[in-house]
């Protein structure tokens, strides 16, 4: 399974260059965020044209996330159990969802595709809402991996935060200043692998960065941030055969300011393997 994500920053703006993306590339599956369009809108053709299904959840011009998989996807949910709403100058238990997370199962592997909530700013309620969010998704990723030890779980998105200082080339992003540098917002980064998921991107690609800001010649520059992720429980990580940041999707006309990520999972053991190979010597 060739696994990819990408915050494609309006699916209606661009999708002739991601159906080409995924079509060029042999992706099996593509989460995508920032959508922003409802599931009406969502451009279902160009997709099942080339081949592949499709889940979107949507609910306007924000956010939105979807899944585009060649093989139909099962067990679909529009949030994960415990995940918070926000609105301005709404808050508590029944503040509305945001179309933030997508799960469904696909070839044995339980997909999320996930838009995390940027915070804004320091003292931003969105700030909070950040946290309050990152906790709830530590949670359900806890009790799913303690119910089930050996699910192949991939929690891939845009999680807007840059966890290491290497993952930050943006000089206007300042640690102490600056959301997706805070500590609270790395310690949540942090409780995510300690729940039981590791970056599987990064042993085989370990710089580079997947977002870079559309002002300021930052893509010239290489002035980026590392923040889109695929987080894999250990059943998932034990399966990449190979990883990579598809940095030139940043150049052309009209692209997103993200770039997609991309691993190759292969879940086959060595009882699976032809024991007709010639043997060499």
């Amino acid at each position: 399974m060739r696994l990819a994500t990408w915050n494609v920053n309006s699916i209606r703006a661009r999708v002739d260059r991601i159906v080409d993306f995924a079509v060029r590339e042999h992706i099996d599956v593509l989460a995508m965020q920032e959508i922003k369009c409802k599931v009406d809108q969502f451009p279902f053709d160009a997709f099942e044209d080339a081949g592949f299904h499709v889940e979107a959840h949507g609910f306007s011009q924000w956010n939105g996330v979807a899944i585009a998989s060649r093989e139909q996807p099962t067990n679909v949910r529009h949030a994960f159990p415990g995940m918070p709403g926000f609105a301005k100058d709404h808050s508590g238990p029944d503040a509305p969802q945001e179309a933030r997370a997508l799960g469904a199962t696909i070839g044995g592997v339980e997909v999320w595709s996930l838009y995390v909530p940027n915070g804004r700013a320091l003292e931003d309620p969105h700030y909070f809402y950040k946290l309050e969010w990152l906790e709830a998704l530590r949670g359900y990723t806890a009790e799913t991996l303690a119910q089930n030890p050996d699910l192949a779980l991939a929690l891939v998105g845009d999680f807007n935060i840059a966890p290491t200082d290497a993952d930050n080339g943006d000089p206007t992003v300042v640690a102490g200043f600056s959301t997706h540098v805070s500590g609270p917002e790395r310690e949540a980064f942090a409780a995510l692998e300690a729940a039981g998921l590791q970056d599987v991107v990064r042993p085989l690609v370990p710089a580079g960065f997947t977002y870079w800001d559309y002002k300021r010649l930052r893509f010239p520059r290489n002035e980026g941030m590392r923040i889109d992720f695929i987080l894999g429980s250990h059943a998932l990580a034990d399966a990449v055969a190979g990883a990579s940041i598809h940095r030139d999707e940043r150049k052309g006309e009209a692209p997103s300011d993200h770039v997609p990520v991309v691993v190759d999972l292969d879940f086959s053991g060595p009882e699976d393997e032809d024991d007709d190979r010639p043997m060499i010597f």
